[in-house]
């Protein structure tokens, strides 16, 4: 399967290398073995040196590889470091009337559990989600590619916004698979009082009374939760880097330094998580009660909870979502420029496209 996505890559619209060299004028006709050598060797020269700036091609194992070990940073460091908002926003959602607000929350919480308290769930939240953005980062460029080329250069472009949608639903629904087991355990340790305090008190606890059920039964609802919330996050995202320098940034892209476009990845991560926490919001509150209620449903919870119910904790979860969305596109993009991957820069029509709209003479 890898190796034919690895060759279709080479095809594919969103080919960093070839599009840069494309728009730098640096790739064109052979020059003739007859004629004199001049302009067009330097060309293929510098043609060679733009692709060998990169560590691998586009659409190789390596950069799925490497794809997905900056998924595993930016989701497993991000959501770990947000642990103590996490616990109390838990909090808020399964009981509303002993954690009245976020400050509230977090007032209650170390008056009866201390500092160490506002840790609870570090271990499986750091194990669930590195496994989570594995799949996440790594599977939406595998897929981002194969969509791509069923669609064809043209329709790539064109339906752009729906490509990202269907290639970041796809890659969400394996990394919640992945998820569930240690979402099930960590909402477990932060919601329920002498349950357990450790991920190796919890996951045996839980498999004794349920078996394998108490760690999967959480998984639908967090499709409901999780999907929405990717489909927002990447093609919020891109389209927003999209617009931020057709916009807003004075200067084409290729004129930015790699800082300058880390911020630029960095605000459009904040908008997107902005977008993202409240699109996905019910489906949280849904997936915080459920994974420590035993025998309820994820329609009975609902129904009990109502309409008013499903929002309470957004507030913190915009800032907490917000800020995690904004600093997981950061170390991503930053783990592509460290390891000199290919970062393809915002999308443009196809000369073949111009022309069929008559754009271009």
């Amino acid at each position: 399967m890898f190796s034919s996505v690895a060759h279709l890559a080479r095809a594919n619209p969103f080919n960093a290398p070839h599009l840069l060299l494309v728009q730098d004028g640096l790739t064109g006709p052979r020059s003739n073995p007859a004629g004199p050598p001049g302009p067009p060797r330097r060309s293929r020269n510098l043609a060679a040196a733009a692709v060998e700036e990169y560590s691998c091609e586009y659409g190789s194992m390596k950069f799925y590889a490497l794809c997905g070990f900056g998924g595993v940073l930016s989701c497993g460091l991000t959501h770990t470091a947000v642990v103590p908002l996490d616990l109390v926003k838990c909090r808020m959602q399964v009981d509303p009337q002993k954690y009245k607000g976020i400050f509230n929350g977090f007032s209650v919480t170390l008056k009866e559990d201390g500092v160490r308290g506002l840790a609870k769930g570090w271990a499986p939240t750091f194990i669930g989600y590195s496994m989570q953005g594995l799949c996440k980062f790594g599977f939406y460029e595998v897929f981002k590619v194969l969509y791509s080329n069923m669609l064809g250069e043209e329709n790539a472009y064109l339906w752009r916004t729906s490509l990202y949608l269907a290639a970041s639903a796809s890659a969400e629904f394996f990394a919640d698979i992945a998820l569930a087991p240690m979402e099930a355990a960590k909402v477990r340790i932060q919601t329920q009082p002498g349950y357990a305090n450790t991920l190796r008190d919890a996951a045996p606890k839980m498999y004794k009374e349920e078996g394998l059920k108490a760690f999967y039964k959480g998984v639908a609802p967090l499709w409901m939760r999780q999907i929405p919330y990717t489909m927002m996050k990447f093609a919020c995202f891109e389209r927003t880097v999209e617009a931020l320098y057709k916009f807003v940034v004075p200067k084409p892209r290729s004129e930015c330094s790699k800082a300058e476009q880390l911020v630029v990845t960095f605000v459009a991560g904040y908008i997107a998580g902005v977008f993202c926490a409240i699109v996905s919001h019910p489906a949280d509150s849904v997936v915080s009660v459920l994974n420590k209620e035993k025998g309820s449903s994820a329609s009975q919870v609902l129904q009990r909870l109502g309409f008013k119910g499903v929002w309470k904790g957004l507030f913190a979860r915009i800032i907490m979502i917000g800020t995690l969305t904004a600093l997981q596109w950061f170390i991503y993009d930053s783990v592509k420029v460290y390891f000199r991957l290919p970062r393809p820069p915002p999308p443009e029509m196809p000369e073949s496209l111009k022309k069929k709209l008559g754009l271009t003479q």
